[in-house]
């Protein structure tokens, strides 16, 4: 396998970096995401505006009709400059270019892509977290209208945003998966109730989202009655690879801030921080090793499937090791340099619980893909 840049990819590379030179603001992002939030706003604005949001989406939709490698080094390139958090914009909206109806597409796809509008993902519930099959949340057909009710939680940005792409179950009779829907929620709507939810770290990530007999049109339905689970698919399946979110050369910098704070506190190194920091730095290169095919299956038109939980728990892994090394570690170290460590410890501890948690993803792939019985 040849891992250097074709032509193409060397020039595309080299003019994202120049732009994101020019454009990476030089200050450090606030510690509260209150005060980020208008930040990360002006650099995923300024991202569309570039030309750089939705690269492998058609020209006619707000996107620039390249190819999952210039996505992929758009994912490293901005890890690498240390840019501002991205939105997932890109895997809210696949379903709704796929599976979409024209009029959907035209109404929702360039806001969401211009990020003029914010959409937020509305799986998790409090009883239906890791295994989504089982949520509750109930969507009753009326006329040309459904009425929704439930309780969604762990909402992604759910206090900043218009839209939210919701799943409920509309037939009660099915079982588990064949029975969910997946509809369009402005957050706006009667009866939508949005509460933040204060992380360990004092963020407002997150949030809770009640729908108490909620009506919307029979059009924000997403697809036909029936295709949540498909559009459930979609979405995590590029949500999860350290490919998609720019992991690879976040570890890469935590790993080099790592080893510098470790050589600047003690010289020399004895040999059990060493070892530390050695395995640390294999599990980021296996890590690597799986990204990079990932991605030559995905050039090559191979869709992910139940692989993708290899992708979730090679990146909780690495980002739980590097952590936990940096609180061993680092004992000597000034007190905001180790609060922010002691920060990326803690989200580093939901890593097993988000997106499917760590469980999960070994039933995923012990039953689909070693067709192991339940």
């Amino acid at each position: 396998m040849d891992l250097r840049d074709s032509p193409e990819e060397a020039r595309f590379r080299a003019r994202l970096r120049t732009w994101l030179a020019e454009n990476v603001p030089d200050e450090p992002e606030p510690t509260r995401l209150a005060d980020r939030w208008p930040l990360t706003l002006d650099f995923q604005r300024r991202l569309y505006q570039g030309g750089w949001v939705a690269l492998t989406y058609p020209v006619e939709v707000g996107g620039q009709g390249l190819g999952v490698m210039e996505e992929a080094i758009l994912s490293e390139e901005l890890g690498r400059a240390n840019a501002p958090t991205v939105l997932p914009l890109s895997h809210l909206a696949r379903p709704l270019y796929t599976l979409g109806t024209e009029e959907q597409k035209r109404r929702y796809l360039p806001a969401l892509l211009a990020a003029t509008e914010i959409w937020c993902q509305g799986f998790s519930e409090p009883m239906a977290g890791s295994d989504l099959a089982s949520l509750r949340t109930r969507a009753v057909r009326e006329g040309d209208e459904w009425v929704l009710s439930g309780h969604k939680i762990w909402t992604s940005y759910g206090v900043f945003s218009d839209y939210c792409l919701l799943l409920a179950r509309t037939d009660p009779g099915e079982k588990a998966h064949r029975g969910i829907s997946a509809f369009i929620v402005p957050l706006d709507s009667p009866g939508v109730t949005v509460r933040a939810i204060v992380l360990a770290n004092g963020d407002e990530e997150f949030a809770e989202v009640y729908l108490d007999d909620v009506r919307v049109p029979h059009d924000n339905l997403l697809g036909r009655p029936g295709d949540g689970w498909q559009v459930a698919m979609e979405v995590i399946n590029h949500e999860r690879g350290a490919v998609d979110t720019g992991y690879l050369p976040k570890f890469d910098r935590y790993l080099t801030e790592l080893a510098a704070a470790v050589k600047e506190q003690q010289t020399p190194v004895d040999r059990a921080t060493l070892r530390a920091l050695g395995e640390a730095a294999a599990s980021l290169e296996v890590l690597r090793m799986h990204c990079l095919r990932t991605l030559s299956d995905r050039a090559s038109g191979v869709l992910s499937g139940p692989e993708s939980s290899v992708d979730k728990l090679l990146m909780t892994a690495v980002e739980q090791k590097l952590t936990q090394v940096s609180m061993a570690l680092l004992t000597d170290t000034t007190g905001a340099h180790r609060a922010r460590w002691f920060d990326r410890y803690l989200y580093g501890r939901a890593a097993s619980i988000y997106g499917g948690s760590s469980q999960i993803q070994r039933n995923i792939l012990a039953q689909r893909r070693l067709g192991l019985p339940r």
